[in-house]
């Protein structure tokens, strides 16, 4: 620093501290630091928001009870919270004066890195995009007023679709979907009762006619929603709307093949394609997540616990090739002439670890020696104590998601209720 008094002022939210030049220089704060390599006032307001050459006070504009804490360290070593203070706006401050979250207590560490992953899964990608809008929400109002009132239509008509809670009308469109989806659910499990083929053929006439109802609505919705969506490519990806285009696909592939061959019966290995095809219209069950907060939470909730998930079955996995070879070992390795042909191999050995550690125990198989029962008590025990370790961590993620999804439900019922009574 090749200006200003030997003393130097640091003003952070009104709150002053005095060092001297050789105590800025090796200051622990690299942003404080930083300003001893300043050899002018433009690059000195680079790293503060002001500056005073008179007085040589250099002012921030920071949180000035968060820098207490952070000075605190400076002097004893050891970094926390603030009290009643959240957590990321802290580590923002640590940021922003050039710590990193390495220099908080482990107590604090792991604080923060619960919020963190809560904050990350909290906001998905929808969500990620929600907030972006609302950043740039003045910039897309005097836009939007610019443009044209067709594309304020087409706006209109993605929230109507994408998100149903954004209106009374997209309350109403999301409940007749619900009703298709439940319809064409009907349809599917009826067709699939041993009188559906020797019915009066008006009765399967209707249920065709019905089933042609339904997939006409989810191909119209399907459509709409891809002539009003603002990326394509992103619209393509969603896992949602693949599933739309599995299961309505197999319908007119069938019915275009019906059309043209009908019951020819080379085409028999073709139609058993088709009905798989077509019995994954099942999958369209999980657009009910968008209207009901109970698979919202479920699917919150295995988005979150993925890491605990994986570790399950990894528990699972090392616990099945365990018992499974000791089973097949002393069930039928050890005495060829009493061998329990259930356990012949490991892989059949596998299922009956299986149902043992779920507690199912469907007795198909069993063992029959001494050894065998007390490796088949072992097998239990054990697969309730390493399916109920993970539990813990899952259980208390699926509060805590319900918890944020009913926040969210009540507030968008709040802005659907001004809305209707405006």
């Amino acid at each position: 620093m090749k200006f200003g008094k030997n003393i130097c002022i640091l003003n952070v939210g009104g709150t002053k501290y005095a060092f001297t030049r050789e105590v800025i220089k090796d200051f622990p704060l690299r942003r404080v630091s930083r300003l001893h390599s300043c050899s002018s006032e433009k690059e000195v307001l680079e790293v503060c928001d002001d500056y005073d050459r008179e007085r040589n006070e250099f002012f921030f504009d920071r949180h000035s009870e968060a820098f207490v804490f952070i000075m605190l360290y400076v002097r004893s070593g050891k970094l926390r919270f603030v009290p009643q203070m959240c957590e990321l706006s802290f580590y923002n401050e640590m940021i922003y004066w050039g710590l990193e979250s390495s220099h908080l207590e482990f107590c604090c560490q792991r604080r923060l890195e619960d919020r963190m992953s809560d904050t990350y899964t909290y906001f998905s990608e929808e969500d990620i995009k929600t907030e972006v809008e609302s950043r740039g929400e003045e910039d897309q109002v005097s836009r939007f007023a610019s443009e044209s009132g067709n594309a304020r239509w087409l706006e209109r008509m993605r929230r109507t679709f994408e998100e149903p809670a954004s209106s009374v009308a997209a309350q109403i469109l999301a409940s007749v979907s619900v009703v298709f989806v439940i319809m064409s659910m009907v349809i599917l499990c009826a067709s699939t009762l041993p009188d559906w083929d020797t019915a009066k053929n008006n009765t399967v006439e209707e249920h065709r006619i019905i089933e042609a109802v339904c997939i006409g609505w989810f191909t119209a919705e399907c459509i709409v929603r891809f002539i009003v969506s603002r990326d394509k490519c992103e619209f393509v990806r969603r896992p949602l709307n693949i599933i739309d285009l599995l299961a309505i696909t197999p319908y007119y592939v069938s019915v275009a093949v019906t059309a043209l061959t009908g019951e020819n019966p080379q085409l028999q290995r073709a139609g058993v394609t088709l009905r798989v095809l077509r019995m994954m219209r099942i999958f369209w069950l999980i657009k009910l997540a968008r209207h009901f907060l109970g698979l919202q939470t479920l699917g919150l909730t295995l988005r979150r616990c993925y890491r605990e998930m994986v570790m399950l079955l990894v528990f699972v996995c090392v616990a099945m090739a365990i018992f499974s070879a000791l089973a097949q070992l002393l069930e039928h390795g050890l005495d060829l002439e009493t061998s329990n042909e259930d356990y012949a191999s490991i892989p059949a050995a596998c299922w009956w670890v299986i149902i043992s550690m779920t507690t199912v125990g469907y007795g198909d198989m069993y063992p029959i020696t001494i050894p065998g029962r007390v490796l088949g008590g072992l097998c239990v025990v054990s697969g309730i104590v390493l399916l109920a370790l993970p539990i813990t961590f899952i259980y208390h993620s699926f509060v805590q998601c319900y918890h944020e999804l009913k926040f969210r439900s009540a507030r968008c019922v709040r802005s659907l209720s001004s809305e209707f009574l405006n």
